[in-house]
């Protein structure tokens, strides 16, 4: 699943896409009555395709005139092309897209209204899809996608070997709180020392621990949005952005970039963020060598724990800030290209990919959350089968407070804007609310 965190890799992404052919077939028409179709899907998932080549294989059997084939391009291309491919009116009848990238291509007029997809259908079809994931492809009371997937909220993967080392029981990870500045109510720093050991031994809670010869970190403080400040920014009480305008320099959110910035550079409990700031799979990878006790993160890397680690671990509850615990939830979309040439055969699939029949094989696997609440037993049930808790990632979401996920037309512009200055604040090179300042006036002045 390394598809995507996202949120975790927007800082540094804009938006784009699809180099894909055009998807017409032989007989042309409208895919209801006019000979066969051969419809493109596009996903960026290599974990999905499989499942959706079952989900079209049913799909055709009730439809044998449409067939659906399912391509993959690497998430790292995926939006360079999408934006290339929109452009020459060449992409795909049906693909993938996430929160902060659909909204430019909805007003343009590119992507399908699913409320004209299913007509009369429609409110029940909705209700039956993930309200959060419903909300984050809304735009002026117009919903331009099918929901897929959702990740849930995030939570705290544990090495269970390393903590029973340090003497902590993985149950007093769900009660672990940060304060601003640390302090006395903070119970997450002295955690993260005992947990973070340098190459003799020394824990980071030791006058001689060395910061420069670390031999295991404590946690994944790094420049991650979704999983680390998104979180951070919602528990303290602040905010990412007000509408479409961002406010890095709201004082909570000031407060919640420095305590990050502090767990890397003040108490090194987190890996150096020239390791991170280019590799956003460094943390996780360091987790799954056994070299980092906790890694904050969401459903998006179950699969990848579950097959890689070759230690004990388990799940625990995300620290809770002043607010609370409080997570950022997304998920993704299947959307209709408006200029296919066959919109009647896209509705159809579309109004396939809405049911629980539809959904559900992306979830049988254990790699995606499917977004069509219908479906989520199969996901749900394939874990327990592993006995795997998901608790954790649902309970943080029973307070019904979350912070949004990105939004804005022109999210991408301004996140090559901030990315760079964020990079250079995680390095510590430059001061924390000096630094968001300026990524408020960059970020601000991209989007117009």
């Amino acid at each position: 699943m390394k598809q995507r965190r996202i949120l975790a890799a927007l800082a540094g992404v804009a938006i784009a896409g699809l180099a894909l052919t055009s998807c017409a077939s032989e007989g042309g028409g409208n895919g209801g009555g006019d000979g066969d179709v051969t419809l493109t899907f596009r996903t960026w998932d290599t974990n999905a395709q499989a499942a959706y080549e079952e989900s079209f294989a049913a799909f055709t059997e009730q439809n044998p005139d449409i067939t659906v084939d399912v391509e993959v391009v690497p998430w790292a291309d995926y939006f360079t092309k999408l934006r290339t491919d929109i452009a020459g009116d060449s992409a795909a009848d049906l693909f993938w897209i996430n929160s902060s990238s659909y909204l430019p291509y909805a007003q343009s007029g590119a992507l399908l209204d699913i409320a004209d997809v299913y007509g009369d259908d429609f409110d029940a079809a909705k209700a039956e899809w993930a309200p959060s994931v419903v909300e984050q492809f809304t735009d002026d009371g117009k919903l331009y996608g099918v929901p897929q997937t959702s990740d849930g909220g995030i939570a705290v993967y544990y090495n269970a070997d390393l903590l029973e080392a340090a003497g902590v029981a993985p149950e007093e990870l769900s009660e672990l709180q940060w304060a601003p500045g640390g302090g006395s109510d903070d119970t997450l720093i002295p955690t993260l020392q005992k947990l973070t050991v340098d190459q003799a031994g020394k824990t980071a809670a030791d006058a001689d621990f060395d910061a420069n010869s670390i031999a295991q970190y404590g946690y994944n403080a790094a420049q991650d949005l979704q999983a680390i400040y998104l979180p951070y920014i919602g528990s303290n009480g602040g905010t990412f952005q007000d509408g479409e305008k961002f406010t890095f320099s709201n004082p909570k959110t000031v407060e919640a970039f420095q305590y990050i910035v502090d767990l890397i550079n003040e108490y090194h409990v987190a890996p150096d963020a020239a390791d991170t700031n280019t590799n956003g799979d460094f943390s996780r990878d360091q987790f799954l060598q056994g070299k980092m006790a906790l890694f904050q993160s969401g459903l998006y890397n179950l699969a990848n724990v579950a097959d890689n680690a070759d230690f004990d671990w388990g799940v625990a509850m995300l620290p809770a800030g002043p607010e609370g615990a409080v997570s950022v939830t997304n998920g993704v979309a299947v959307v209709g290209n408006a200029k296919s040439d066959h919109q009647e055969a896209v509705n159809k699939v579309l109004q396939w990919l809405g049911t629980a029949d539809g959904n559900s094989a992306i979830g049988a696997t254990g790699a995606n959350l499917p977004a069509v609440e219908g479906a989520q037993d199969v996901y749900r049930q394939y874990w327990a089968d592993k006995d795997v808790n998901l608790d954790p990632f649902f309970d943080v979401l029973e307070s019904g407070v979350t912070i949004p996920a990105p939004v804005g037309e022109n999210f991408g512009a301004a996140s090559e804007g901030f990315g760079p200055i964020l990079s250079e604040i995680f390095l510590g090179q430059l001061p924390v609310e000096e630094g968001l300042k300026q990524a408020d006036e960059v970020a601000n002045a991209a989007i117009g």
